[in-house]
C-alpha cells in the first residue's frame, strides 16, 4: 500500500496547491495608460491669451485715467476762466456823497456784471452797500441798503433773475480805507459784489 499512500499524499498535495491557487486574489486590472499629449502648444496659447487680456485691461485702465485727467484739467481751466471773469467784472460801484443814485459809470460797470452773470448762469451775487464814516450808524445802514438795492434793481432790469441777487448793508462798518480825507471816503461809498455759493 505504499503506492496508494504516495498517491494519496500526492493527491492531497495537488489539492492544496490547487486550493491555494483558487484562494489567491486575482491581480487588479490596470487601466490602459492615456496617450501622452503634447500640451506645450496649448500652454503657450493660454499664456498668449492671458497676456493679451492683461494688455487690454491695462490699456482700458490707462484710457480711464487719461479721461479722468482730461476732465479734471478741463474743470480746472473752467474754474480759472470763471475766476478771471469774476475778478474783471465784479468791481466796486462808487457813489457820490450822501447819494444812492447810479452814475453813468456805475451803470456801465453793472452792465459788465450783468454780462458776467449771463455768461455764468449758476453764479449768484451778494451786493454789499457801504458808506463813508460820516453820519450816524442808522443813517449809513439805510443809505447802504438804498445803494445795494439800486444796483440790484438795475441788474434785474438787465434780465438777471432776482433769486440770483441778494443785498446787505454794512453802512460805515466795513471801510476799505480809514483815512479821514475825501480820497478815502470816496472809495468807501460803494457797492461791493461777492459771489454766493
Amino acid at each position: 500500500m505504499p503506492n496508494s499512500r504516495n498517491l494519496t499524499v500526492l493527491a492531497l498535495g495537488c489539492g492544496l496547491v490547487l486550493a491555494g491557487v483558487a484562494c489567491k486574489k486575482p491581480e487588479p486590472l490596470k487601466a490602459p495608460e492615456a496617450p501622452k499629449v503634447d500640451t506645450s502648444a496649448q500652454d503657450a496659447d493660454k499664456a498668449r491669451q492671458e497676456a493679451e487680456a492683461r494688455r487690454r485691461a491695462e490699456a482700458a485702465q490707462k484710457a480711464e485715467r487719461d479721461k479722468l485727467e482730461a476732465a479734471r484739467k478741463a474743470e480746472a481751466e473752467q474754474q480759472e476762466a470763471f475766476r478771471k471773469a469774476a475778478d474783471k467784472a465784479l468791481t466796486d460801484v462808487l457813489f457820490a456823497y450822501d447819494k444812492s443814485g447810479l452814475t453813468d459809470e456805475a451803470k456801465t460797470q453793472l452792465q459788465g456784471i450783468a454780462a458776467f452773470l449771463k455768461a455764468y448762469p449758476k453764479a449768484a451775487l451778494r451786493i454789499e452797500g457801504n458808506c463813508d464814516e460820516r453820519g450816524t450808524v442808522e443813517y449809513n445802514l439805510a443809505l447802504g441798503e438804498r445803494r445795494s438795492s439800486a444796483a440790484k434793481d438795475y441788474l434785474k432790469g438787465l434780465g438777471i433773475a432776482e433769486d440770483r441777487l441778494s443785498t446787505v448793508s454794512y453802512g460805515k462798518e466795513k471801510p476799505v480805507c480809514t483815512d479821514s480825507v475825501e480820497a478815502c471816503w470816496s472809495r468807501n461809498r460803494r457797492d461791493h459784489f461777492v459771489l454766493r455759493q
